[in-house]
Parts: C-alpha cells; structure tokens; sequence
C-alpha cells in the first residue's frame, strides 16, 4: 500500500518536497524555491496559466533515471513521483533561445525606458544569461507612437511582447474585453476597443493590464513601476466598502503611484481607477492647511491652540446654560476605526449626550437594524470569496461595477462562467446583460416584489423546513402573511409580470447555495428596514445562511460605514451595538470610561437637523462629513446649519458645509494617518501611513484627543496600537484583535480571544438565537401619495458613477474630473420625445421642494416613466431635489423615490459626453 505521504511528494531537482492538490509545476516550484527561480514571461500570479511564452519550461521526468521531456511549468499539473529539472542545459539554453528571439523585435533603450530597473523582460534576460543576441534585428512592427489620450492609462506597443498578459487582466479580472489581441505572426498586435485610444476606448481605466504587463507597451501616467520609490507602504483605499489593498510607492512626501498587491485577500492585484489613481487630492492645493475661526462674518487663520480654545469654551459655556444635550457630533465612514471610536467617546464622556450619529445614518442603518432584528447582527453573513462556491446571485438595488467596482467585477466574473444571475433594480445596470433575470421594478416597490419572490418559493415547495423549524421563529406568522397577499395587486403595483419574478425565485430557490448583495436602492426607502428582513426571510427559508456560498450580504457604501456603526456612532448604541440604556451595558460603559454617561438615548441625524432649527440643538460637531451636499432637502440641511449658534466642521477642504462653520479645522488623509478600517465583509485591516501630514493638518484622531484633554479629559495621545487595544477592551467582538495580529490581510469579527476571524456569521445558531420572520405588507411612499401627479409626474431615483465618490470631494480634484465631467439625467426615449428632449439638452429638473438644471441623457436603462441622476457634482446640488421623507424604523432618507417633473430650458447643442475622449495626460489635476 501506497502511503498518503507517498502520494503527495514529487521531486524537485533531486529533493523530496510536498505538493498540493490543484498545483502546477510552477506553483509547486514557486512555493518552495521563490517567485523567479524558474523565470516566466507571459505568466502572472493573479491571472490563469496560459502557456504561451514558454520561458517557464522545465524538464520532468516519471523517475530520476527516466526519460525526460519539456514542458511548459506555469500550466502543466503535479503528479505524484514526478521528478523535475529546472536548470538542465537543455532547459537553459531554451529559455535563452526564446529571450533572444523575444528581444530581437524589442527596443534596446533600457537606460531611458520609465521601468528600467524595474522590468520584467530585463530581469529575465539577466535570468537566464542574455549578454548579447545572436539573431538579426527584426523589425519592429509595432508603432512606436506613444498613445497619451487618457488621464491616466498611457502605451507605447513597440514595447509589447506579445504575453497577452494585459489582454487576459482585461478578461480575467476587470471582465471588461477591451483588449485584444489583433493580426497574425509578425503583424500581431495588442489593439484596445476597436483599433482605437485608450480614451476612446470603453476602457473603466482600473490598470489591471498595466500591473501585469511585464515591459512598459502599456503603464500610466504615474511612476507605478518607477524604481525611484524609495520606499512601499500597505494600506487600505479611502474610498468604498470593498476595502482594497493598496501597495503606495513613495519618495520623501512625494506619492509616485499606486500597485495592488498580488496576495491581498480582498482584491488580489486589482483595484479600480479610484483605489489606483485618484490619489492626487491629497497634496492638492485646495486642502485646507491651518486652522480657520470665523471672525466677523469672515474666516481668520488661526493656531491650534487658538483653535483648540475657543472650541472648548464655546462647547462647555454652551453646556452649562444649556446642557449637554443641547449639544451634538457627526462621525464619518471616512474615517478610521480608532478615530470614529474616540469621536463618540468625546461626545459621550466630555460632552455629556448621546446625541452622537454617522453618515451611517444616511446609507446602510437600515441594513444594520433589519439584520439585528432577523439575526442578531448588522453585518455580512459570508465573505465575497464565497462567489467561488454559490450557484445563485442575487443582488437587489445595487451596482455594483459602478459603486464597489473590485466586487462587482467578481460577481460579472461568476455570471460570465454561468452562475445564475438574478438582478432586480429599477435601471438596466451593467450586469443586467449576463444576468439570468432583471426584475425591473419601479422605486419604492420593493416590499411588493419581495413578498410576491417569497410567496412563490412557498407556493413550490421550496422551503427548507427542516431549517426553519430547528433554527429560525415566527414562521407561522410569516407564512400567514404570504397566504395573505393578492398578487394581482402585488404585480400591479411593482409593474414586473408575475412569471418573471416566480421564474427567479425558482431558480433562486432550487440552488444549492445562493448569495445575496444588496445595496441603497434596498435601504434608502421609506421601507427600508422592512425590505432588509425580507431579504433574511428569503435566506432563512431556503436554508442559506451559515454556508460557504450564500448569505445576505449589504454592499456598504463607503470605505468604513460598517467599521464607524461597529464604534457605537449611533445615538442609541455605544461601542459594539450594546443599547445605552441597558442598565448592565450602561453601567459597564461607565466603568470602562471612568465617567458618568448619559443613559438617554440621543438624535439621529435628520432629529438633529430638526433640533438646530427648533433651537433646541445650539452646537454640532462634524467630522468629515459635508452633509449640505450629501444629505436630502438641501435648503432645510442649510437652515439648520444657519440655526445653529456653534458649528465645528473637521475636514480635508472648504466643503458646502465648512463654510457654515464657526471653526474648521484641518485634517489628514488616509495617505497621512494610520489605524484600521472594517470593509463590507466585517474584516477589520491596518491602515497604514505613506506619508507625513500636510504641514498644518493633523490626523482625526490627533485632533479629537487634543480637545478631549483641552476640555478636562484625560485621554491617552493617540497611537493606532493603543487605541485599537481600547477598543478591544469594551467591543466583545473584538476582543482577539491586536494590531500586529491583523496582519497584512486582516482579520473579519468577530476576532475571539486567540486572534482568529470568522468568516461566515451564523454557522451553528444565529447571534440572537433563533433566526426570526418578519412578514410586512407594501406601502406607498408618501412622497407619491402626496406629490406623485400632474405637477411632478415622474419617478427620480439616484445612484452613483464608477469615476467619483459621493460628493465628488477628493474625486474631482484628480484626474477622474476629466474623464466624467458632470451629472446627467437618464430619460427613457418615450418621455424624452414627449418633452422634446434630445441627449445633450439641458433640463430644468423640479420638485416640491426645488430644482436643479442637469443634462438630459436619452437612454432606455430606465423604464418610461422614470428619471435616473447621480450626485457627484456641488454645482448640481441634486439633493435639492429629495425629500425629508425617511426609513420607518431607521430615519435613513428615503433618495430613490422623490416626485419630479423635468423640462427642456435650451437649444440642443454638441456638447462632450460625461465620459470625456481626447484629454492629455498631462491635464490631469495635479
């Protein structure tokens, strides 16, 4: 008998060594003797085997003494016993034949090549011995004209090698086909688009084929590849919920670019344009460099102690003849984990209040309180791995590709490979093509669609009853409600035919494991809480929850919303989710800070802005948030900000909101800063600094310990080590995480004491217990009821572009705002005829409450009926437009339903597309 161990060994020149199952020769070989041992041309760690170049041979043979043959290392699979020769003669003068032949058609001007020393190729040649080439010079085909169209994806292919190795990133990991390869022989070539630029091209500009190219035929505009860096720091992207890691070259104070690394968990050698290239707001010469106190209707440069003064005078002279409630802080999903922790600490054990809330609030509160009350927990049940094993994806008012671009290229992966898509979403998103099923329902209709999806997996008996009867309550009265419902009404009211939803729930509910990701077209609705339970319901009662490859999974918006609710910004709940006014938790808060605590419960957000302009609220506290822009009702958030008596705004820029302030104070980036951030997947990962602070600006953190002092506090100064460890101490899931712990990849909570993450939620019971039904009916928004008509007889909903983050802040102060220029409003082609509106128009947009001019874009992603806009952009202002109207449960503003009518208000004019062609690089914004 043949001895497990036996099974499982080959031999790697002459020495004995364990392989794995689903190894190849190079994977075995790089494991054990290190990348470049064996050296590789077309292959690439992050993309598939491919074979081509063939410098990666290797001799193998069955026995030490057997016949050998060559093979390609990078696709050829382990076998046991298999003996392996990597540096036989015969093998070295191959892979010197090939490199020869390869630099035969490749220019010789390495000295003034922008990767030299820092090449592939090169190292390669010096590899496998290259000194000189023995064969004529070829005659290098390839046009040697630079093409410098786009803002930050530059090529020049009389560098390309042919490897395809671009070509296959643009397949493999971005899914976007761009690139391909063109002609045969000696007239092959890399082609993007249709034989054009890179801007005219549909490139989404992520440098997925600039990373993997091993020469320079395609880079950007940046020094990625630049040997000059002195030095690389891992840290983690500021800008959506995915949590990408980023490798930041730099020298001195200077960023030269930005790399993915390959064994990031998260993002494994991907990012999007935002994560890799719009870094450049962060020297920009808009930031904010001094303190700045509003004297005399005017801001005066102050110093921090100056600052730091006023501040603590003004706060504790409005305490005393007010209270501490009189007073209020917002928080940011911007910022760190450490930083949103002490924010709340501040306001709570300096200031005195619960009146604490971040932008939270605005986006995934709903999430957070329907899974709490369906689960136990807010967060996502699996990992975004888990896309390799499920056989169904659901994803309900999300895009993906646009607003989490990593995922969401991971999700059109698996559709590409077949896995049954099921979209529902009132707009033809980018997936919608290799979807299964789009359910195009119109905005605010989810309840209906949801209970009408639920019915049908009832009525065909796919209930995983067996699940529900062990680990979930309620049932009873959720089945009731599903027996209950008309769904000649339901159809009526959410306009999708009844067939296509019950096909889609079939398929949803005969897979063997289906995943669910939703988004703020589920959450920003007056249902939305409600909606989220109903996605929970979906799960419980087919059995997907605890399981590699299902779940429900919210796309969190921004880069650390999960992290900022986990450190108890929220008015109801301190630092891990435990209810201020618990008498136990309560008590515990007290003890851990060593101060009394206010056992009310404080204001939410839109409560706040209601309080300032009842003056009952004299003095709030922002901290990264520009919420005249962000939030819904423009003019009212501007009323309320007027109101207030004292406004301190921490922030990076004079934002809408700062120029309310009565203080501003200057803070650091997260190319300045270091501590943690919790991406959407609950895993928790070190952000690390790259650079110093601007001169002037301080991190976040610094700031709020500094006023917690100045006021009396005796806070600790800051350090990421000491206050994670703080942080470990009062938030039971994460009791385990240390900061050397967390490691490059991080760790996902809950982290138990002995440092391990958890990576699917809900294994063998549920965080509350039992997992508990919700049955709610469908209600109409009252932004219909009350304006939907004559006046305003379409349907606004908003959503978010690929190019720009939130309110475009940092965005549009890079690169991105060359390339998308502006908001636009998406008419469907029957209403746009009605109103005599061409794409390229510009329209009058109103509400109940304002208007807004946009221009129009004629396109059919919407249903008549319907209007569609982003935004991005101040100048806009969209939310103007939107409505107080809020969740239910969770007061998150309900923006994807607000009551509009529009009207042409000039000529049709040639105007350039958002998506802007024909920009040099070198206007890209500095």
């Amino acid at each position: 008998m043949v001895s497990l161990a036996t099974q499982t060994v080959a031999f790697l020149d002459g020495e004995p060594l364990e392989w794995r199952t689903g190894d190849t020769i190079l994977k075995f070989i790089d494991r054990h003797l290190g990348r470049g041992h064996v050296p590789t041309l077309c292959d690439a760690p992050q993309l598939d085997p491919h074979g081509a170049c063939r410098v990666c041979s290797v001799e193998i043979a069955p026995n030490a003494d057997g016949p050998r043959r060559v093979v390609a290392s990078c696709h050829t699979p382990m076998a046991e016993g298999l003996h392996i020769f990597t540096e036989s003669p015969k093998v070295r003068r191959l892979r010197r034949n090939i490199v020869e032949l390869v630099l035969t058609d490749h220019p010789l001007d390495c000295l003034t090549c922008e990767v030299n020393g820092n090449c592939e190729l090169q190292s390669v040649a010096a590899r496998v011995g290259v000194r000189s080439v023995r064969y004529p010079e070829g005659r290098n085909h390839l046009d040697r004209t630079k093409d410098l169209s786009h803002p930050y994806m530059t090529s020049d292919l009389s560098k390309c090698i042919n490897c395809s190795r671009c070509v296959r990133a643009c397949d493999e990991i971005q899914g976007q086909f761009v690139l391909s390869m063109h002609g045969r022989g000696f007239d092959a070539r890399i082609i993007k688009g249709h034989d054009q630029s890179f801007a005219d091209s549909p490139c989404v500009s992520c440098g997925a084929c600039a990373q993997a190219c091993p020469t320079s035929a395609i880079s950007d505009v940046f020094q990625s590849k630049s040997i000059e860096a002195t030095e690389t720091t891992r840290t983690v992207c500021t800008y959506c919920g995915v949590g990408c890691n980023l490798l930041v070259k730099t020298k001195g104070n200077e960023v030269l670019g930005i790399q993915a690394p390959v064994d990031a968990e998260v993002n494994r050698a991907h990012t999007c344009l935002k994560g890799r290239y719009a870094f450049r707001f962060f020297n920009h010469p808009d930031r904010l460099r001094k303190p700045l106190i509003r004297l005399n209707g005017h801001f005066e440069e102050a110093t921090w102690d100056e600052a730091y003064d006023y501040i603590a005078k003004r706060f504790t002279e409005i305490r005393e003849e007010h209270g501490p409630d009189a007073i209020a802080g917002i928080s940011s999903a911007r910022c760190t984990n450490e930083e949103n922790y002490l924010m709340q600490k501040f306001i709570r054990a300096v200031v005195g209040t619960n009146n604490i809330d971040c932008c939270a609030r605005v986006c995934h509160s709903p999430t957070a309180h329907g899974m709490q009350m369906s689960f136990g927990t807010g967060a996502a049940t699996n990992s975004i791995d888990d896309l390799n094993f499920t056989d169904c994806i659901l994803v309900v008012g999300a895009n993906p590709t646009e607003a989490h671009p990593v995922t969401g290229a991971k999700i059109k992966q698996r559709l590409l490979k077949g896995v049954t898509g099921i979209i529902i979403d009132p707009r033809e998103i980018e997936l919608t093509p290799y979807a299964t099923h789009h359910l195009q329902l119109r905005p605010g209709t989810n309840v209906a669609l949801l209970n009408m999806f639920a019915y049908y997996l009832w009525e065909a008996g796919l209930v995983d009853r067996a699940f529900v009867e062990k680990r979930c309550e309620d049932w009873e009265t959720f089945e009731a409600g599903l027996k209950s419902l008309d769904l000649d009404e339901l159809e009526n009211i959410h306009g999708v035919d009844r067939e296509r939803v019950r096909a889609a729930a079939l398929d949803y509910g005969r897979a063997e494991a289906a995943m669910e990701f939703h988004g703020l077209g589920v959450t920003e609705h007056s249902q939305g809480a409600k909606t989220v339970m109903l996605l929970a319901n979906l799960a419980m009662m087919t059995g997907n929850i605890g399981r590699p490859g299902c779940g429900v999974n919210p796309l969190r918006g921004q880069n650390n919303v999960q992290g900022a609710a986990d450190m108890g910004c929220q008015p109801h709940q301190g630092a891990g989710y435990m209810a201020v006014d618990d008498p136990e938790w309560h008590r515990r808060y007290e003890e851990f800070y060593g101060t009394p605590i206010s056992p009310e419960p404080g204001l939410k957000i839109p409560e706040m802005f209601e309080a300032a302009r009842s003056g009952r609220l004299k003095a709030l506290w922002l901290m990264g948030e520009d919420v005249v822009q962000t939030d819904p009702n423009s003019e009212a958030v501007k009323a309320a900000m007027n109101a207030l008596e004292f406004l301190v705004v921490q922030e990076l820029f004079m934002t809408e909101t700062a120029q309310f302030a009565d203080v501003v104070l200057p803070a650091a980036s997260f190319l300045e800063k270091s501590g943690t951030f919790t991406n959407g997947e609950r895993r928790v990962q070190r952000v690390n600094a790259a650079v110093e602070p601007l001169e002037g600006t301080k991190p976040d953190a610094q700031i709020i310990v500094e006023i917690m002092n100045r006021m009396g506090f005796s806070q600790p100064d800051y350090t990421p080590e000491g206050a994670l460890a703080e942080i470990a101490g009062i938030v039971p899931f994460f009791r385990g995480a240390t900061w050397e712990g967390l490691g490059e990849n991080g760790k996902q909570w809950p982290i138990l004491e002995d440092g391990a993450g958890t990576a699917i939620m809900h294994v063998e019971q549920f965080k509350r217990g039992l997992g508990k039904f919700h049955f709610f009916p469908w209600r109409e928004s009252r932004e219909i009821d009350e304006n939907l008509g004559e006046d305003y007889p379409y349907i606004l909903t908003t959503g978010r572009l690929l190019e720009h983050y939130n309110c475009g802040t940092m965005t549009r102060r890079t690169g991105n705002a060359r390339i998308v220029t502006r908001d636009e409003l998406a008419i469907h082609p029957e209403d746009a005829r009605k109103k005599g509106v061409k794409t390229g128009d510009s329209v009058r947009v109103l509400s109940a409450r304002g208007e807004v001019t946009l221009v129009a874009r004629v396109s059919d992603e919407v249903k008549p009926g319907i209007v569609y806009t982003t935004f991005h952009f101040p100048e806009h202002l969209v939310n103007n437009l939107t409505s107080d109207i809020h969740c239910d449960d969770t007061l998150c503003p309900e923006y994807k339903v607000t009551s509009v009518n529009f009207e042409k208000i000039a000529a049709t004019e040639t105007r350039a597309p958002a998506r802007e062609t024909g920009v040099p690089a070198e206007a890209v914004a500095n």
